[in-house]
């Protein structure tokens, strides 16, 4: 993996994460997939899992607030979504940022990371790579742990 593509990746993350931190509907932040399990490939996306107790908020381009998805993307540098698609309890916002990485956020509730019983699909995207960015419910901590063989 190129130098340059990591520290891309480093920085969005090192964006997003305090992002987060400043939100009150968010519960967890998930890195998933190649990134998180240190096997990323110069075609690989980020895979994110966003927890928040108003995924609509997110799914929108609409809010009553004023505040839309999509000035929430922009504060993040990620510009429009590419393409959503539901899978299960998350649902897939996909971005491109001008450099052409593409960012994967997956979108749920918290149910998603519900421990009894884990769901296969969040067992599957956990065990293929989870590094948790933030969680200060502990609630992504349990997940992993669950799912750990």
């Amino acid at each position: 993996m190129p130098p340059e593509c990591l520290a891309e990746v480093r920085e969005f993350l090192d964006r997003l994460t305090p992002w987060v931190a400043t939100r009150e509907d968010i519960v967890g932040l998930l890195l998933v997939g190649s990134y998180a399990r240190g096997a990323a490939r110069p075609d690989s996306d980020v895979d994110i899992v966003l927890l928040t107790s108003d995924p609509a908020s997110y799914l929108t381009d609409t809010a009553e607030s004023g505040s839309t998805w999509t000035d929430r993307a922009g504060e993040l540098g990620l510009g429009r979504p590419v393409r959503t698609r539901a899978w299960g309890l998350i649902t897939e916002r996909r971005h491109t940022l001008a450099s052409g990485l593409e960012v994967e956020l997956g979108i749920g509730g918290p149910q998603w990371a519900r421990t009894d019983p884990v769901d296969p699909g969040t067992r599957r995207v956990v065990t293929d790579g989870a590094r948790t960015l933030y969680d200060p419910r502990r609630a992504l901590a349990a997940l992993v742990r669950r799912c750990r063989p």
